[in-house]
């Protein structure tokens, strides 16, 4: 079968396993509003009921993401991403036809395992078929891509939540819900039937000690099919040098994680995806209607909309300037900015919230409100605004590129696993406690995710060190130097030496290995 090797569709076009958990965002926050979704299932203001169906997926996902390194190292990458769609089809057929919460949870457990999967191994794939000087664009297409999934979804949403009279119609049909869950199924079709078009990881394939493949795979990536390209040949010996040491250093099983030069990244890696989701940008995207409700201010399903948009376009800055301006200072000015916005949004509720009087059934599932100050209403919708354009821009993409590009290849797709599956835990935790705690102490959840994101500052200050300009063999030069974080590590790129050799003619391709050919003087 033909193949496809422009890196910029690759790499955009496995991002559709990105979009399938944004379309689960919304795919849930969308039908919040919905009478339909609120007289057939009964959630009323049980909400540890909501929080158990919203966590249904995380907890899938976190599964799948523990599953996925091993899918990924024996079958590949490529695959384990074509496995994930078909959970994604059966939890979406499910969820379409559930009657019942118990069917409805099934479903989104099954389609989260999907969302695991997808999260862990496509940046993984991302980054290994990616040049290093377009590495942390290519991945960043990955939160693009959740935010496309999570904008589309919610306007099918939206668009269904008119049916037989509109959201407010407390006669209105399943069809609100049921036709947007059964839509959710057409880009994981799309997504596997594509995959067949896709090469292997050239990684994964040099891995097995499939050589041959992977520099025809190499070649084709990153020299329009010549062999001997600088770049190519550059890139397949890095690889080589690579596998032979991490071969001689030990074996690729997950004791491997705990040794310490490899743990302190694995550490980092989940950290990351911890505060990612400790911040509090999908809790703003989960219960955003309930949120907006609260304000008094308008129909809560559009201004949300607004916000479903800004985070879309906004996450586009990200992707042109990562690789300008780099991976950490995207993570000190995100975090800083969140929790400015959080403080500030937690505060005017505090100081202007009441309690809700329950005049209005409607709104029921809310326990504080601002209604009374339409002024502070709006103050507080520009914030949740201007907290997701900070997020887009900054933490959003970041958070999937990093993890994806600071382990060895022996290791990587364990790792990555990991740290997406800490991403998971702590999305399964707040869908399920965030509905609580909106009920219970209102207003101060916003200074609790503040004080996350000044302690994910912080922290990040002190052990995240820059990466972009190195090619993923070079990550080890990066994390063993002995270098703070915070200071810049003073080291050329080793693939733009060798590129350098090569075309000196002092490196060329011999017998499957890239050989010394003339003394240096």
């Amino acid at each position: 079968m033909k193949k496809i090797y422009n890196v910029y569709f690759l790499c955009g076009f496995a991002t559709l396993g990105g979009g399938l958990f944004g379309f689960d965002i919304s795919s849930m926050s969308g039908v919040l509003g919905t009478q339909a979704y609120t007289n057939y299932f009964q959630v009323g203001s049980g909400q540890y009921k909501q929080g158990s169906i919203t966590c249904a997926m995380p907890f899938g996902s976190l599964v799948g993401a523990l599953c996925s390194s091993f899918i990924a190292d024996r079958y590949s990458r490529v695959t384990a991403i074509q496995f994930s769609s078909i959970l994604w089809i059966i939890g979406s057929i499910l969820m379409c036809a559930s009657n019942g919460i118990a069917l409805l949870v099934v479903g989104r457990v099954i389609a989260g395992g999907c969302v695991g999967i997808a999260s862990a191994m496509v940046p993984v794939y991302q980054a290994e078929v990616a040049p290093k000087e377009i590495r942390g664009r290519v991945i960043s297409l990955q939160q693009w891509a959740i935010t496309w999934g999570i904008l589309i979804q919610y306007f099918i949403q939206y668009g269904a939540s008119n049916v037989d009279g509109g959201p407010d119609n407390p006669t209105q049909s399943t069809a609100a819900f049921r036709i947007p869950w059964g839509i959710q199924m057409i880009p994981g079709f799309i997504l596997f039937f594509g995959m067949f078009f896709f090469p292997k990881s050239p990684r994964w394939l040099a891995s097995k000690d499939r050589w041959e493949e992977a520099l025809d795979v190499l070649s084709r990536l990153h020299g329009n099919g010549n062999r001997n390209h600088p770049k190519v040949l550059a890139q397949y010996k890095e690889i080589q040098e690579a596998l032979a040491f991490d071969r001689e250093q030990s074996s690729t099983t997950f004791a491997e994680l705990t040794k310490p030069r490899i743990f302190k990244r694995v550490i980092l890696g989940m950290s990351l995806q911890m505060w990612s989701q400790l911040c509090g940008m999908n809790v703003m995207m989960y219960y955003v209607v309930y949120q907006f409700q609260a304000t008094g201010t308008g129909s809560p399903l559009l201004t949300a909309s607004i916000q479903y948009i800004l985070n879309t376009a906004l996450t586009l800055p990200a992707i042109l300037y990562l690789d300008k301006f780099g991976r950490r200072p995207a993570i000190l000015i995100g975090f800083s900015l969140q929790a400015l916005f959080l403080y500030l949004e937690g505060a005017l509720q505090g100081a202007f919230g009441s309690p809700n009087p329950r005049t209005d059934p409607k709104l029921d599932a809310i326990t504080w409100t601002v209604a009374d100050h339409p002024a502070v209403g709006k103050a507080i919708i520009a914030l949740s605004y201007l907290f997701v354009c900070s997020f887009a821009t900054t933490i959003g993409p970041t958070s999937w590129t990093y993890p994806a590009e600071i382990y060895p290849a022996k290791v990587r797709a364990k790792a990555v696993s990991l740290a997406t599956a800490s991403n998971w835990i702590w999305n399964c935790l707040l869908a399920l406690f965030v509905p609580p705690l909106l009920w219970s102490i209102n207003w101060k959840m916003y200074m609790i995710f503040a004080a996350f994101n000044t302690a994910a500052f912080v922290h990040m200050f002190l052990t995240a060190p820059e990466t972009k300009g190195y090619t993923l063999e070079e990550m080890d030069d990066v994390f063993d130097s002995g270098v703070p974080a915070w200071r810049k590590l003073n080291k050329r790129s080793r693939m733009d030496e060798l590129e350098r050799e090569i075309v000196e003619g002092n490196l060329k391709l011999e017998g499957g290995s890239v050989r010394q050919t003339v003394e240096k003087v």
